[in-house]
Formats: C-alpha cells, sequence, structure tokens
C-alpha cells in the first residue's frame, strides 16, 4: 500500500507534514511533498512494490507539468505502456507512471475506464484538481473541504481530521473533475444473463478467477498469501502455486486455545507443498491490540473488528518475520456468490439484490478490513475476487443458479476447481466459516466478555441518548464505539451502518452478525 494527502491549497508546512505523518505505515519506504505552481499540496508515502528504484518515488510529474499521486496497482500497465513508449518520456517502471499519459491524452473519464487495477489516485492538471477511485473501492479514498472550501483528498480519513470538517468516504467506481463527483462503473448495472449449461458457468468462472489471480501475481517485491484454509484463500493459493511452478508462501492464524482454520489450512499448505507459517495470539494479545485496531481501522462495524483481529496480527508478524510485501487474500467472494444467511433469500431475485446490495457496500467492510489490517503493516494488498472482469462474469451468472441449490454454499465456485487436482475434496467442498469465528469461536467470546464486564444495563441504556447515529445494540457494539469516539469523535458517519444479514429474511432477524447464530451453520468451523 501507499498513502497520499493532497490539499487544494497552500496550508502551514508543520501541519501538512503533522497530517500526513498519521499514515506513514502505509508507506515507509519513501515519503515525499510538493507544493505545485498552483498552489496545490502533494503528500505522499510510498510502499515499493513494482519498480522498486527512486524512479519509482512520488508524486509523478510530466513534462507537461502534470502531478500524480497513485496509491495501486494497474495490472494492465504493460500493454498501456506499449501504446505510449514511443511518445511518452516515461521515468520509471512503475505501473502507475501510465496515468499520466492516458490523462493527458484522453481526460480523466476514459483513464478511468481504461485503468484495470485497484488504484486511488489525485491529478493536478492546468491548476485544477482530478481524483479517481477503482470499481470496488479496493483502495481506499477519503476526501472533504477546507473552511475556505478548497477539497482535500486522503487515503485514510485519519489525515484530514484537522484540515476538514465533514469528512466522506470517496465512492468507489468515480471520478473527480470540475466540482463534481461522477461514477464511470457500476456493479449494479450488470443485468444477469439467461440461465447457461452449468459446465459453462463452471468453465467460465475458472477461467476469470485465474486470469484474476495470474495478473496479480505481478511483483518486483516478495509476494506472499493469507491462507485462512476456507475455500476462497486456499483456491487464491492454488492457482498461484499452479501458475508459479514453485512453492509460495503460506500464512495462517488462530488463536491459542481452539483455532479452527490453522489445521485447514495446514492440509491445503501440505498438499501444495507451500513454506507455511502459523501465527497463534493470545487473548491478553487480542485485547492489547483491540484500541489501536479501531483507530488503524476507522470503524465501529463489528464485524469488521471481530475479523480484523487475525488478519492485522497475522500481518505484523509478515512485516516483523519475513520479507514479503505484497498478500494476496479472499475478500470478495462471500457477497457475489453468497453468505450462509443468503440460503434464505426468498427469491432469486432477491438474491441478486441483495449482491448488489452487498458489492455496493463492500469499501465500508470487508474490503475496508483488508486494507487497513495490511497496510497497518506496511504491506500490500491484492484482492483477485475483487477483479473488474471477474466481478462482472460473476454478477452476471443468472442468479438462480448461484442461490443454494445443492445443498452447500457457493457450490458453482467449488464445481468450477473440482479438476485438476486444484485442491483436495475435504477443502474444496468444506463447510464455510466466519473469519472472525474461524480463527477460534475463543476470540468472538472474548471479545463479548471483556465488553459484559465493562458495561453495565444501564449503560447499554444510555447509549440511545449518548450515540442517536446508529445506537450500539449490545456491549460489544457499545465498546467498539466507545473505543471509535477515541478516536474520532463525532465522525460516526463515516460508517454507513452494522453489516448484518437481511433482517426481512426468514432466520435472519438476529442481533449478532456471526453466522453462528444462523441455524444453517451446522457443521462449519468445526
Amino acid at each position: 500500500m501507499c498513502g497520499f494527502l493532497v490539499v487544494g491549497k497552500k496550508i502551514d508546512k508543520s501541519l501538512f507534514e503533522s497530517e500526513l505523518e498519521k499514515i506513514h505505515y502505509r508507506g515507509p519506504d519513501q515519503s515525499a511533498t510538493l507544493l505545485t505552481e498552483a498552489s496545490n499540496t502533494f503528500g505522499f508515502h510510498r510502499l515499493a512494490i513494482m519498480d522498486l528504484s527512486e524512479d519509482g518515488s512520488q508524486p509523478f510529474v510530466s513534462k507537461s507539468e502534470t502531478t500524480l499521486v497513485c496509491n495501486g496497482e494497474i495490472y494492465n500497465h504493460r500493454h498501456i505502456k506499449t501504446d505510449y513508449i514511443s511518445r511518452y518520456d516515461f521515468k520509471s517502471d512503475s505501473d502507475c507512471e501510465v496515468i499520466l499519459p492516458v490523462f493527458e491524452e484522453y481526460g480523466i473519464k476514459k483513464l478511468c475506464e481504461t485503468l484495470d487495477g485497484e488504484y486511488a489516485f489525485v491529478i493536478e492538471s492546468k491548476g485544477k484538481l482530478y481524483a479517481g477511485r477503482d470499481p470496488m473501492g479496493i483502495r481506499p479514498m477519503f476526501y472533504g473541504y477546507t473552511d475556505d472550501q478548497k477539497i482535500c483528498f486522503a487515503s485514510e480519513a485519519k489525515a484530514l481530521l484537522k484540515l476538514c470538517k465533514d469528512i466522506k468516504a470517496f465512492p468507489p467506481g468515480s471520478y473527480y473533475a470540475d466540482g463534481e463527483i461522477k461514477t464511470f462503473h457500476d456493479y449494479r448495472d450488470v443485468e444477469p444473463r439467461e440461465e447457461r449449461p452449468l459446465e459453462e458457468v463452471y468453465q467460465g468462472i475458472h477461467d476469470h478467477l485465474v486470469k484474476a489471480v495470474e495478473k496479480r501475481l505481478d511483483s518486483d517485491a516478495p509476494v506472499g498469501f493469507l491462507l485462512s484454509g476456507g475455500l476462497d484463500s486456499s483456491l487464491v493459493c492454488a492457482i498461484a502455486a499452479k501458475k508459479l511452478g514453485k512453492p509460495i508462501k503460506t500464512f495462517a492464524v488462530g488463536v491459542d486455545t481452539n483455532p479452527i482454520d490453522t489445521k485447514y489450512a495446514k492440509i491445503v499448505a501440505d498438499y501444495l507443498g507451500s513454506e507455511h507459517h502459523e501465527v497463534i495470539f493470545t487473548k491478553e494479545e487480542a485485547l492489547d491490540h483491540l484500541s489501536d485496531l479501531i483507530y488503524k481501522l476507522e470503524t465501529w462495524d463489528i464485524t469488521t473488528i471481530r475479523a480484523a483481529m487475525g488478519m492485522s496480527l497475522v500481518c505484523k508478524y509478515i512485516k516483523e518475520k519475513t520479507d514479503v510485501k505484497v498478500v494476496l487474500t479472499g475478500e470478495v467472494s462471500d457477497e457475489i456468490f453468497g453468505y450462509k444467511y443468503t440460503d434464505y433469500a426468498p427469491s432469486p431475485e432477491a438474491f441478486q439484490e441483495e449482491a448488489r446490495k452487498r458489492v455496493e457496500e463492500l469499501y465500508l467492510y470487508d474490503v475496508l478490513r483488508a486494507d487497513r489490517s495490511i497496510s497497518s503493516h506496511s504491506l500490500e494488498a491484492r484482492v483477485p475476487f475483487s477483479d473488474r472482469d471477474f466481478v462482472s462474469y460473476v454478477m452476471g451468472i443468472h442468479p438462480k443458479q448461484k442461490m443454494n441449490w445443492a445443498g452447500q454454499g457457493k457450490y458453482i465456485l467449488r464445481k468450477a476447481f473440482d479438476h485438476s487436482d486444484y485442491l483436495p475434496s475435504e477443502i474444496l467442498f468444506r463447510e464455510k466459516a466466519a473469519f472472525s469465528d474461524a480463527v477460534g469461536h475463543d476470540l468472538v467470546d472474548w471479545l463479548k466478555e471483556y465488553a459484559e464486564e465493562k458495561y453495565s444495563i444501564a449503560d447499554l441504556e444510555s447509549a440511545k441518548s449518548k450515540y442517536p447515529y446508529k445506537t450500539p445494540f449490545t456491549k460489544e457494539s457499545l465498546l467498539y464505539r466507545d473505543l471509535f469516539e477515541s478516536h474520532f469523535e463525532g465522525k460516526a458517519e463515516l460508517i454507513k451502518d452494522y453489516w448484518m444479514p437481511n433482517k426481512e429474511w426468514e432466520n435472519c432477524d438476529v442481533l449478532d452478525p456471526s453466522a453462528r447464530v444462523l441455524p444453517n451453520y451446522g457443521e462449519s468451523g468445526e
């Protein structure tokens, strides 16, 4: 990951640098500030992934004085560069630099439509600021306005706290130009196709996901893989191992009492012959990490915080004990193929509408969690299941074929890889366990017990007046909200709502977001 801060005017240098420093962990390899001729202030922290030399340092400034900062990976950069190599003076082999010639030739809208990748960027050209964010929102970006209505952009909200009163998440699949934010790509617009033969559907899923993983293996820095032992991360690892033809580095995490997924992750690692690492943490380590975790996450959502604990601690290990700087993960699969609760979707149309909603809001939950958990330890996340072509293909599959018609969730994804020895059957057809549960059921129990000891019923009742916006409804949610407010007082509206199952569906009107409370959880994670 990288981090940037852009202010649409000249401001006090010490103030700017102190706010930029808040996100230094996102990019510790190189830092720079730049005041442009138009008096826009750019700051950047770089995590060197492509072109590890100083040539890849940002901000980039073209001969035409176009200035760019970008936190991202552009997977079609080699193809784009081929088109411009004879007529543009590239200074580096950085994937992000190709943004400049495309912008200068075609403008911001065409640029965003051309890029295939995970990115958030800000450009200054002829005194005006432009910005763009990838369709799934894998790379974060926030914006706000100074007291004199000058726009500001930053990779994390915390860098804008002293500069802007009203801070908002920049919407995914959108760009900023001439004072307006406009959409250039919206997955909700993908219309389902007619039902196709299942073998054709399986092949389409297979081919698109293989391509998505393959393009994310392109890195000048060492690559590793988060391996939970569940279907999604195991598939990413299996595809990568086949493509690379050499042992990959895998990392699993669990608690010290009853880790669930570590045993399945070990089965996958042994099957693939990976260089495997297990990270085990204790109750004390989890509770000690909680406040800092919420500061890095910038959220009060229950599910996000629970699931981030294990991911953050395993990434801490990767940062401290290895040379890996890029990690591939399994996020986004649940949103497009379904969760445990989508087994209760009353119709294919309801299933599809729920998928649209989840994809639209993903940047506030699982995508946010993965970015912050990983970037806070100076690592870069790459998310194959978020690939633009892959998501568009899966969203276009008729929802009747994505529902749990075979008695097992994600059946069409499993069948897409039920050949060529990708994974052992016990993994490929294993029941899903939620990640926050799968690191060990005790983790969630520890967090609930801690909140139970800290708060009374009266405390929870008073939360209604203390926090009228998205009022905490359990002691655990009150704990998270209090910690959030200690870091980001009055900024609760950065998050839209709690991630919860669709309460209108049968068996889904629950008070806890964990799949463990659903009657169809069954043997998941055992």
